[in-house]
């Protein structure tokens, strides 16, 4: 069976959505953990933009969660998540054993930054905004991990290869983490032919 149309964007939000659900649950147990961000929580196409880490609904500092696509490579069952670059033509129409898509996994909060007087953010201030973000880095880490294997079927889940994960910031007032995952969705069986192409 071909992989499905809509295949990459249902991945795309489903770890959205298991993400937010891991902040919400972690904003329960660790005080003063902000939760999930209410209105600023999408998946958006491309680079993701700075759009703000204050929740427009509230004024809040609520931040900013997004997934989006980085990029969507061929790839092997026994090589995932190598690159497959074999060359292929129109006598090789085989199907792909493996189609890997890399997500890209964005949480932005508030910065401190200095005061109306121009002096710098307090010690205080500063632990306490790294204390947010070592606690989203670690929430976004394990989210993952449990989540990504249920959006496939099968008795061991989908594959997935965990990146490593990246301070962002601060910048225009913002910091945050990026956490990369790569996951396999399995390849087209048969290739579907298109009209207009050769059979």
């Amino acid at each position: 069976m071909a992989l499905q149309p809509l295949a990459i964007h249902d991945l795309a939000d489903a770890v959205l959505g298991c993400v937010c659900a891991a902040l919400e649950e972690t904003a329960t147990k660790v005080e003063g953990q902000p939760p999930c961000p209410d209105c600023r929580t999408c998946v958006v196409p491309g680079a993701v933009a700075w759009d703000g880490c204050e929740d427009p609904c509230t004024g809040e500092a609520g931040g900013q969660l997004s997934v989006s696509v980085a990029r969507i490579y061929p790839s092997t069952t026994s090589t995932f998540p190598s690159e497959d670059r074999t060359v292929r033509d129109l006598r090789e129409c085989a199907p792909l054993p493996v189609t890997a898509v890399e997500l890209v996994v964005t949480l932005l909060r508030c910065a401190p930054g200095p005061t109306e007087e121009g002096c710098p953010p307090s010690c205080e201030e500063q632990e306490a905004a790294a204390r947010v973000l070592h606690v989203d880095a670690f929430t976004v880490y394990n989210a993952l991990l449990c989540c990504v294997p249920r959006t496939g079927g099968g008795r061991r889940g989908r594959k997935f290869v965990l990146g490593a994960s990246r301070v962002v910031g601060p910048q225009g007032g913002c910091v945050g983490i990026e956490q990369r995952v790569t996951v396999a969705l399995p390849g087209c069986d048969p290739c579907p032919v298109f009209e207009g192409s050769a059979a």
